[in-house]
C-alpha cells in the first residue's frame, strides 16, 4: 500500500478549529507508513497535580495515528474510525514539548493497527507507548 500524496500543511490545516488544533498539535513529518507530530506543553495540557495530563498524551498519539491511517487508506475506502486504543505511560513532562512517531503495524482492508511512541523532545525519554486499531470505512 502506498501512502497518499499529502503535505504536512494539508494535515495541519484539517486540525484547525478541531481538537488537535486547539491543543496545538503540529504534524512535522509524513512518510511511508509513518507520521511524526509534536505539541508544545502549555499549562492547559497539565493535570491539577502539575504533571502532563494523560489525555493530552493520548490525544497527541491518537492524532498522529489517525492522520497516518487517513493517508494510508486502501483503495476505495473513504474514512476510518477508532475501535480500540491502549496506552502505557512511562514518564511525564511539565514544560517544553513532546513528540510522537506513529508507525503502521498492520495495514489491512478492514482494519489498521498503529503503534506510536511519545517522547520528551528535550531529552528523548519515552513518555508513553500507544497502540490503536482503526476500522476502515467504505462508501455505502
Amino acid at each position: 500500500m502506498k501512502t497518499k500524496e499529502v503535505t504536512i500543511e494539508q494535515l495541519n490545516k484539517i486540525g484547525e478549529g478541531r481538537f488537535p488544533g486547539y491543543l496545538g498539535i503540529e504534524i512535522t513529518r509524513v512518510g511511508e507508513g509513518e507520521i511524526a507530530a509534536r505539541m508544545d506543553v502549555k499549562p492547559h495540557h497539565l493535570a491539577p497535580n502539575g504533571f502532563l495530563h494523560a489525555g493530552s498524551v493520548v490525544t497527541l498519539a491518537d492524532t498522529a495515528c489517525g492522520y497516518a491511517c487517513r493517508v494510508n487508506l486502501p483503495e476505495g475506502a473513504d474514512n476510518f474510525t477508532t475501535i480500540e486504543l491502549k496506552s502505557n505511560h512511562l514518564g511525564t513532562a511539565r514544560d517544553g514539548a513532546i513528540e510522537v512517531v506513529a508507525k503502521a503495524a498492520h495495514l489491512g482492508r478492514t482494519t489498521q493497527v498503529w503503534d506510536a511512541v511519545v517522547t520528551n523532545a528535550a531529552n528523548g525519554k519515552t513518555i508513553a507507548i500507544f497502540r490503536c486499531t482503526q476500522m476502515v470505512l467504505y462508501p455505502k
